[in-house]
């Protein structure tokens, strides 16, 4: 059965695409290598946006356990607007209530949908992985997992925590999406 094991990254010190973790976000990495351990969810692979905040989470996991993380660039943040935007939290819940909806220079949330579930097809299709771990972003995390659940939307990308780990599996033909992250 397939496992996907949809990571929302650590905190981060800024939305660059090069911004470390937090001190916080340091131990967070840990506390998520150790959920992993402790849980028995052996990963086969791991693919994560190409930001650094993204990769910096995943990687005390990938080291214990010797795997490498592959780095995939319909991973990373959906690009809201070029410039910068006084009424983005209005903004970003307007992208979820109009999936087409889009500033001059960003990206709709159906953009951002399209690109990224090429990859999570590709990812279900391949019959050599079980349990894969894909490491985002909250927005993008949220328009992903509302291919597996159609009511998730701007309510629940509210409530998504830095880091959290959403498990989506299919259980009988019907996908699943289970918060397995405990803050």
């Amino acid at each position: 059965m397939k496992r996907l094991f949809m990571i929302r990254h650590c905190n981060a010190e800024g939305q660059h695409k090069d911004s470390p973790l937090t001190r916080d976000g340091v131990r967070q990495s840990k506390l998520i290598a150790d959920f992993f351990e402790k849980n028995s969810y052996k990963l086969d692979r791991i693919i994560s946006s190409p930001f650094l905040r993204a990769i910096e989470s995943i990687k005390p996991y990938a080291q214990i356990n010797h795997l490498p993380i592959d780095i995939d660039e319909r991973l990373q943040e959906r690009m809201l607007s070029v410039q910068p935007v006084d009424d983005w939290m209005d903004v970003l819940e307007e992208s979820f209530n109009n999936l087409d909806f889009k500033l001059p220079g960003g990206e709709s949330s159906n953009d951002a949908r399209s690109r990224s579930l090429e990859l999570i097809n590709e990812v279900m299709a391949d019959n050599n992985c079980e349990n894969v771990a894909i490491v985002t972003h909250g927005n993008l995390l949220a328009i992903l997992l509302k291919e597996f659940q159609a009511d998730i939307g701007f309510t629940h990308w509210k409530g998504f925590t830095n880091p959290d780990i959403f498990l989506v599996q299919k259980v009988g033909g019907e996908s699943i999406v289970e918060r397995i992250w405990k803050t």
